[in-house]
Order: structure tokens, then sequence, then C-alpha cells
């Protein structure tokens, strides 16, 4: 069984190369990315990640289309895009949480069908404004499809539900009997980030979710199943910045190996 830890691309102002060689040195194992259309721009990037010896984590959020059949054929399509890079798994921001459950469904569908095609793992996201928006509704899913898996990103649903879901422990836990890919972000009552984990008036909500996680991290020993995690802090608007100047509270860049150290030492990984 290991654990793997994956940057997040998301807020990278660096040169992509500058931006690898920084992330192998502090100590991942990979970026966690989407990928251009372009074939001789998306050809660059995979050569630049192999050439620093980083694994890839295909990232899927474009979720635009309003009409769920024109949702379903995109899906298929950035779905079969990042399929072809080959990477360790692809993590995707499934469907809307407008969408009927009958509408959703579909894109799980597609999903497995291509996942068990391609041995690549796929998972779908607890995110706000897409299906698994929220705990009850996610139940719904999670007992419609058994093979269901997911990255936790429990951030948002302390968001949805304006607590740290003390009174959801039913949920979280089945939520978490699924997952096979977290994001380490750390959210709160009124938001899906804290301005900086490291801060002693997060300590409640960070307790919460390092509790989460290494309820996940127990889980994945026991039956020794591999785990992945990308450390999501984000950059503004998820992090809180300073008004009129819009500079940031924290250092995003900082903050994700912060708590990449944290789960490695807390977790022993």
């Amino acid at each position: 069984m290991t654990i793997k830890f994956y940057a997040p691309l998301w807020g990278n102002n660096l040169a992509f190369e500058s931006f690898c060689k920084q992330v192998k040195e502090a100590g991942y194992q990979g970026v966690e990315m989407d990928l251009p259309q372009e074939t001789k721009q998306k050809d660059l990037l995979l050569a630049i990640l192999k050439d620093h010896d980083l694994e890839l984590v295909g990232q899927y959020y474009q979720s635009f289309e309003t009409d769920p059949k024109a949702n379903l054929n995109s899906y298929e399509k950035y779905l079969r895009h990042l399929i072809a890079a080959n990477p360790v798994l692809i993590n995707c921001q499934t469907g809307k949480d407008y969408f009927a459950l009958e509408e959703n469904l579909p894109l799980f569908q597609v999903a497995e069908r291509l996942s068990k095609d391609s041995g690549i793992p796929i998972t779908h996201e607890t995110h706000r404004g897409k299906c698994l928006y929220a705990a009850p509704v996610a139940k719904q899913y999670f007992e419609s499809l058994p093979n269901l898996r997911i990255c936790l990103n429990i951030s948002h649903w302390c968001n949805v539900h304006e607590s740290l879901l003390e009174d959801q422990k039913e949920i979280v836990d089945l939520a978490i009997s699924r997952t096979d890919h977290i994001h380490s972000r750390v959210g709160h009552a009124e938001g899906p980030q804290v301005n900086d984990p490291r801060a002693p008036e997060w300590e409640t909500a960070l307790d919460a979710h390092l509790n989460w996680w290494g309820k996940v991290i127990e889980l994945h020993r026991n039956s020794d199943r591999d785990l992945t995690i990308c450390t999501e802090f984000g950059p503004y608007p998820y992090m809180p910045t300073f008004p009129y100047s819009e500079k940031p509270l924290a250092n995003q860049w900082e903050i994700n190996v912060y708590m990449m150290n944290l789960l490695k030492n807390r977790f022993h990984i």
C-alpha cells in the first residue's frame, strides 16, 4: 500500500518546467492538472513531467454545458483526452447540482465504462455546483452506484452545510468508505478554504479534517489499497485577500507544502 502526494497546478504562476522542479524538490510524486487540447502543447507538458519523474493526475472540471446531453458528450470527450495521456488517476468534477439524478447517472456510467476499458481509475469529486455537492445528495448516488469511488473534498460540504458536519456522521462515514483520492483543503462553515490552516483560530476545523482523512488512510491501510492526495489549497478567490490591493492573506505554495508535510508526519507516511 502506498500513499502519494500531488501538487495542484491550479494557481501556479511559474513556467511549467520551473514549477515541476519546485514540485519535485518539495517531495511530491506528481501534479494534478488538466491538459490542453492542442497536441503540441499537451505533449510538451507531458514530456516535462516525465523529465522530472513526476506522475500525472488528470483533472476534469469543464462542466460548462447546461444541457445534460451536451454535457455528457463533452464529458466523454475530455475523459478520453485525459486517458490518452495515461495518468495514474483521473479526478472529475462530475455533473451539475441542478441536473436530476437520472440526468447525472449517465455520466457515471460513461466514466465507469472508460475506466474499465483503460484500466485508469476515475474518481468523482465532492464539489459545490456538481452532482456530489451535498452529503444527503451524494448518498443517493452512493445507493444507486455501488462502484462509485470519489475524491473526498469535504471542505465543500462544510461550506454547503454551514457546519463541520457533526450531525451527518453516517453519510460522512459512507463517503469515507468510497474514497480513493483526497483533496486536503480545510474548509469551514462559511467557506471552502480557511485563510491559513497554520493559524490557531482554525484548529477545530483542521482537526475535523485530519480526523476524516485519517479514517480514509486507515481504511486503505487495512485493505492494502493505494491512496492519492492532492494538497489543493487554491489561489484567489479561494484564498482570501486584502481589500483593494487583492494581496493574498497567505502564501498558497507554502500552505500546500505545509499540508503535505503535516499529513506525512501525522500519519507516518
